[in-house]
């Protein structure tokens, strides 16, 4: 066991809470648990895995509950996902240097943050949709975010959903939905490319920890989700914290800068 006990509670709290948060908007959590998981484990390895493991476990039950809603537009999400998850595999499959690998992680919290802050203080949305965009435009979508979703280690929903909202894709349920089977599908991929490298790496007994409070927060946030009471300030809130870790990650572990 490489956490004390006290450190793996505290840790499973953390993870119940951002799983609540991020499920009742469709996502599933990935880059606050990066962000939790930088500041108790070293190996980039174990923190990737950790991360997509708990991504997964969160997004399969809110996927299964969007589509039981009818909320699932499997015809209309096919272009994202079939290019997403083979960079997704790709992504995963690369060997960075920790240096490297943790510049991208700190690039790609911030990026995260600023797009959740981005997303909540939209002014709100219309109810009409744009006209459908061509499908090039879906595939690259897919593609570009399923290839830093396999590198970092999160599902990408969190980069997808606040593009789709700007461009008036679908509805916010719709929208919401597809980011969750986007980041599921992403997360088996990545998962899958980890395994296939060899990099793939659980400490069980912290996993088994995380995965519990995840799933308890996953069931929460999407029968939140579901109901229409999401909360922008805690957006803002756990935003801001993705953020501050973020910059610590890129400067402290990235470029490796003593303050």
């Amino acid at each position: 066991m490489l956490l004390t006990v006290q450190e793996l509670l505290l840790l499973m709290l953390g993870f119940l809470l951002i799983a609540t948060l991020y499920s009742s908007v469709g996502f599933g959590g990935g880059s606050s648990y990066l962000a939790l998981l930088t500041l108790v484990f070293i190996s980039f390895f174990t923190i990737r895995s950790i991360a997509l493991l708990c991504n997964l476990v969160v997004v399969s039950s809110s996927s299964y509950l969007y589509f039981k809603r009818g909320h699932l537009n499997f015809k209309k999400f096919l272009p994202f996902v079939l290019t997403s998850i083979p960079l997704a595999f790709l992504g995963a499959r690369f060997r960075l240097q920790e240096h490297v690998f943790f510049i991208l992680l700190g690039a790609a919290l911030i990026i995260s943050a600023i797009a959740l802050i981005f997303q909540t203080l939209q002014p709100k949305r219309s109810t009409s949709i744009s006209p459908n965009y061509p499908l090039y435009i879906t595939y690259i979508l897919g593609a570009g975010i399923g290839f830093l979703s396999g590198l970092v280690g999160i599902g990408g929903g969190i980069f997808l959903a606040p593009i789709l909202n700007h461009m008036k894709w679908d509805t916010s349920i719709k929208i919401a939905a597809l980011a969750s089977f986007f980041i599921l599908v992403n997360s088996i991929s990545g998962i899958g490319g980890l395994l296939s490298s060899g990099t793939f790496q659980l400490p069980w007994v912290e996993a088994g920890g995380l995965i519990l409070a995840v799933f308890i927060g996953g069931q929460i946030g999407i029968r939140i989700s579901l109901n229409k009471l999401t909360g922008n300030g805690i957006k803002v809130v756990t935003a801001i914290l993705v953020l501050a870790v973020g910059i610590r990650v890129l400067l402290i572990n990235g470029f490796q800068l003593d303050f």
